[in-house]
């Protein structure tokens, strides 16, 4: 598998994730974007050209995953993924029947992206987080002269969490695939709030 002639499945929603999508859309993947018709990715509600620059060339299959013929759907069409990107909390997966380590394990050479607030681990797992409240988690602030705590950019933890996603996707690829890729906002946010020159 390379890039060029990969199929991604992104269950992804906001900006982190769809990040991702977008850069591996330029590299040339094929990418499928699926959302539930009774829950769509909630960016549609913000800036529409931001929406339609992050998905550009995508195809988009909606499956509303909360029936018994929806996760059936949904489990046949991960089948035919190269790659899967989601922003699920562990206990979503779970009621789907879905453990990415298995998929990648049964699946020689595919690759799982699990990109969520606080990661699939720890006592934080299933708590829901945005691109704010992780970089605040993280300590990556900007502090006024007074001591005033701001934040440094707009949800600054997505932008940063998709560009390292799709970096470790490609190098997971270019190695033979075969990967579980973790990440946490929160963690990113930590990485670049504690290093002068950020380097993955």
């Amino acid at each position: 598998m390379t890039l060029n002639d990969a199929v991604v499945v992104d269950l992804s929603s906001l900006w982190a994730g769809p990040l991702c999508s977008h850069i591996l859309t330029t590299a040339g993947a094929r990418v499928i974007k699926v959302e539930s018709p009774s829950r769509p990715d909630a960016s549609r509600d913000g800036d529409r050209q931001f929406f339609d620059w992050l998905h550009a060339g995508h195809e988009f299959q909606s499956i509303e995953i909360e029936t018994e013929a929806g996760r059936t759907e949904l489990i046949e069409l991960l089948e035919h993924a190269d790659i899967v990107i989601e922003g699920s909390r562990p206990r979503a997966l779970d009621r789907l029947g879905i453990v990415p380590s298995e998929f990648v394990e049964k699946r020689p050479g595919k690759v799982w992206v699990s990109i969520t607030a606080y990661g699939r681990c720890g006592p934080w797992r299933n708590w829901v987080g945005f691109g704010d409240d992780a970089a605040v988690a993280g300590g990556l602030v900007d502090v006024a002269a007074d001591g005033t705590p701001s934040f440094v950019g707009d949800a600054v933890a997505d932008p940063l969490t998709g560009l390292l996603a799709a970096a470790l996707v490609a190098g997971s690829v270019a190695r033979g695939g075969g990967a579980t890729i973790d990440l946490a906002l929160r963690e990113v946010a930590r990485s670049a709030a504690h290093s002068t020159s950020v380097v993955w």
